[in-house]
């Protein structure tokens, strides 16, 4: 009577090679180096883990995704090694991720190039082939990634709206008088404000990854499987709004108490649990439209941990894997020197003794509360409202300054954050301002119209980055990287000016009063932000 051994842990012993302790130790090698050279990154992602309720589930990505990989462990023992040279292509882009992340301050490509390089090192071991057998394990850890902070916030601005709005839907439906303004929901007595944390986010992301996990798990047509992973997108927007519906009835019956504390929480995770019922009744009845059962197309097996063996290295080192250890060894030594290198800042004067005479305009200077400055994270900023006799509007001018972008503390867009609080983004386009630089150049700016109610502000913005008079976040991007390269420099501001009217018909005039304060104001700034031939005086000492 002999002891039984798993079929994939069967087939990595006929699989064996001349040299399996080498084979390991490179592979474990290659794994230890990835890691070392995404360390800031892959710190950053975890620590969005343990501070963002929407990534919470970022921990049990991996776990799930080795789950997947174990169940295709006996495809894998009966599968060709096949070394390839578009592994080693693929790892020396990830550590170009590397090197872009670090130098734009974007973490989230450094994120994505560890998730490339773990594929490479998976196609330099196994080919095409692997690839194809392991795309699904592989795809899931993408849910591990946070969204950038860009995209995140235009994200929950637009998903707050939405729910807000079918929330009230859900309020009028049993009856209840309700008015919606942008997100802010008032019941008479009370009133409701829909904020980040209600955008229905923090259901979102994990049951997306749900939705994934049970499409690669079912047992049917192509097309179910699309569908169940796409339904979990609306499945949560409807589930949320609804939520917030039910929060609105209970309120109005029975008091703001009914929106605070552990009712509250355990509202989410009754809905929460509810969206993953909805998935489950989805493949329900898709197997019952195909004459067959629920546990016939999503039965989970759970192979035996011995399965592993069959990804231990049995065979010799191929030659693609020693080139690259050497692609990634050369990446680690590289992120040692970025490191150490010290960026240039130039010198300039603090915004706190910008002028608060500018022309016939009188300036009264205001302060940022200390959360804000927490989240925002610039190095310097002004927060002032001019004004002249007669006029009927202030002009808010913002400013803030950053003295590298580098390191996570980049400039945050005023396009994600102006809706909020109730307002609600009405209009946005570029607009060229006349007659503004020292020529008589014009600037070209961001404006938008944000409304609430009758209320309306008109709100101008772009970002000075080193002498460049920027309005496209992406290109933000693109010039950090650059001039990181090329003169060592990440600084810059954003500056924004908004105006408040009461009226539809006074936008106009705020339009103007907006260019006739930039004019008198834009050449005060240059004081202040440093412009080009700056950085190359601080190259030069």
């Amino acid at each position: 009577m002999t002891d039984s051994v798993p079929p994939a842990a069967q087939g990595a012993e006929q699989n064996s090679g001349s040299s399996p302790w080498l084979a390991t130790g490179i592979t474990l090698l290659a794994l230890a180096l990835v890691g070392f050279l995404f360390r800031d990154a892959l710190y950053l992602m975890e620590n969005w883990w343990s501070q963002k309720e929407e990534y919470n589930h970022g921990y049990l990505i991996p776990v799930v995704a080795a789950y997947l990989l174990l169940l295709r462990a006996d495809q894998f023992k009966s599968m060709p090694a096949e070394a390839s040279w578009f592994g080693p292509i693929l790892v020396l882009l990830s550590v170009f991720a590397y090197v872009l992340g670090e130098l734009s301050a974007v973490y989230v490509i450094g994120q994505y190039g560890f998730l490339l390089a773990i594929w490479a090192l998976v196609v330099t071991a196994t080919g095409i082939k692997g690839l194809k057998l392991f795309w699904v394990p592989l795809v899931y850890l993408v849910f591990m990634i946070p969204l950038p902070n860009f995209l995140y916030n235009s994200l929950s601005s637009e998903l707050q709206l939405i729910s807000s709005e079918m929330g009230v839907f859900f309020v009028r439906a049993a009856g209840i008088s309700v008015y919606l303004e942008g997100n802010v929901i008032d019941l008479g007595n009370f009133q409701l404000q829909v904020v980040e944390a209600c955008s229905g986010l923090r259901y979102l992301f994990p049951l997306m990854s749900f939705g994934f996990l049970c499409a690669s798990l079912y047992l049917g047509k192509s097309w179910h499987k699309v569908v169940i992973f796409l339904s979990s997108i609306p499945i949560t927007i409807f589930m949320n709004s609804f939520r917030i519906g039910v929060i609105g009835i209970l309120v109005e019956h029975y008091g703001i108490s009914m929106a605070r504390g552990f009712l509250h929480d355990f509202e989410g995770w009754v809905i929460f649990m509810a969206c993953v019922g909805l998935l489950f009744l989805e493949m329900a009845a898709f197997a019952k439209f195909s004459g067959r059962r629920l546990m016939d197309v999503f039965a989970v097996d759970v192979p035996p941990l011995g399965y592993f063996a069959a990804f231990i290295p049995r065979g010799s080192v191929p030659i693609q894997a020693w080139v690259a250890v050497a692609i990634l060894a050369a990446g680690c030594i590289y992120s040692l020197n970025i490191g150490s290198q010290v960026e240039q800042v130039p010198d300039r004067p603090s915004l706190s003794s910008f002028p608060l005479i500018v022309g016939d305009w009188r300036g009264n200077e205001t302060a940022i509360e200390q959360e804000f400055i927490d989240v925002l994270k610039f190095d310097d900023y002004l927060l002032s409202n001019y004004s002249r006799p007669g006029d009927d509007f202030a002009v808010n001018l913002y400013i803030a300054y950053y003295d590298s972008q580098r390191k996570g503390a980049s400039i945050h867009s005023p396009k994600a954050c102006l809706p909020g609080g109730g307002w609600r983004l009405e209009s946005f386009d570029q607009y060229s301002v006349p007659d503004v630089g020292p020529e008589g150049n014009p600037l070209q700016v961001n404006r938008s119209v944000v409304a609430m109610g009758d209320d309306r502000q008109v709100v101008y913005y772009w970002f000075e980055q080193r002498g460049r008079n920027l309005t496209n976040e992406y290109l933000v991007k693109w010039y950090m990287f650059w001039d990181a390269l090329s003169i060592n420099r990440t600084d810059g501001a954003l500056v924004r000016l908004t105006v408040q009217v009461r009226d539809v018909s006074e936008i106009d005039e705020a339009d103007e009063q907006l260019a006739e304060f930039l004019r008198d104001m834009y050449p005060k700034i240059y004081y202040y932000i440093p412009q080009a031939e700056t950085a190359m005086q601080s190259v030069e000492r």
